[in-house]
């Protein structure tokens, strides 16, 4: 999408900031012994209760409200009977519709104490790789700037990153034009970025694998058990400046 009137703007600005506050939300009430299911429908009652619909359900038919990975699944984990366990590493991402626009984020977390001494390590490198692809994302740049500075911060942070994920255009659609950004360097990226497009900003840091797999459930996108992937996301605005942030929360949670 490209923003041609200050409506749009004003209308992606109010469901980025309902999928922000409901990612907060969720985040906050996460805790050991609570089942993926039951976080989601916590997710789900707030998110409705602002008038928005779960993107992904109406989108694709997904089985929940928000998509919940745990440790080794690093994307479109289904809400089900999994428990929380100390040190998870959990990946929340929520996106919704209100009034015909789309709004996408999502970030990862450490539940409770980290069993592993990598885990806080990966997710502050993972939000780090999203900013410096953030800032590369101005007007009459090319596209894989926004690549090539997540992968500048990914390794000098010692990860790896997933290449057959990626970010992705959004607006009046949950997924459209440019169709799959990459979150890694690629040369070959040789589009250009325009004011007004609309886009995710979303890079999956690894500690080891370049590619995830296809679960059998058809949803969940996993990778090797013994390691762990962290993804953050934005939805933006391109200018000639620095970028508008759409996914931003505008209220706080206290945790459970």
């Amino acid at each position: 999408m490209t923003i041609e009137h200050a409506h749009e703007l004003e209308g992606l600005r109010k469901i980025g900031g309902i999928v922000a506050d409901t990612l907060a939300y969720m985040r906050a009430k996460a805790r050991v012994g609570m089942t993926t299911r039951e976080l989601d429908e916590l997710g789900e009652r707030y998110l409705t209760s602002t008038g928005a619909r779960s993107a992904p359900r109406i989108t694709y038919g997904f089985p929940g409200c928000t998509c919940i990975s745990v440790n080794n699944e690093v994307a479109h984990g289904i809400p089900g009977d999994r428990v929380f366990a100390e040190g998870d590493l959990v990946n929340i991402d929520v996106s919704a519709e209100l009034g015909g626009l789309f709004g996408d984020t999502g970030g990862s977390f450490v539940l409770g104490k980290p069993t592993r001494n990598d885990l806080f390590a990966l997710c502050e490198a993972a939000q780090a790789a999203r900013d410096a692809g953030i800032a590369e994302a101005v007007h009459g740049a090319r596209l894989g700037s926004i690549g090539a500075a997540v992968e500048r911060v990914a390794r000098r942070s010692g990860f790896e990153l997933l290449r057959n994920l990626g970010s992705h255009g959004v607006g009046r659609k949950l997924h459209e034009a440019p169709e799959f950004i990459p979150g890694f360097n690629d040369p070959k990226e040789k589009r250009s970025l325009h004011k007004g497009l609309v886009i995710t900003v979303e890079p999956f840091l690894t500690t080891g694998p370049r590619l995830a797999r296809e679960a059998a459930d058809g949803w969940t996108l996993f990778v090797d058990p013994a390691h762990r992937a962290a993804q953050f996301e934005h939805s933006i605005v391109v200018t000639e400046g620095a970028p508008i942030l759409l996914t931003v929360p505008t209220r706080s949670f206290e945790a459970a």
